[in-house]
């Protein structure tokens, strides 16, 4: 098994161009992992709050257009 270690020297010996591409790839596997997690919160409920906030506000008059 390769160790976290060898990983990061395999990558500060990557080419500059190399390099860019792989934080690419890095950047876009994030928000593909982030977007998992937010629909699975919101589809569990855990985002209902801020429904509810949301209407509470409007309801109060709090809100502005954009």
């Amino acid at each position: 098994m390769i160790r976290v270690q060898e990983i990061q020297a395999a990558i500060e010996a990557l080419p500059d161009k190399e390099y860019a591409i792989l934080r690419q790839w890095f950047s876009k596997r994030d928000w593909e992992q982030w977007d998992k997690q937010i629909e699975a919160d919101a589809g569990a409920g855990k985002l209902d709050f801020l429904l509810k906030d949301a209407a509470e506000d409007k309801a109060a008059g709090r809100l502005r257009e954009l």
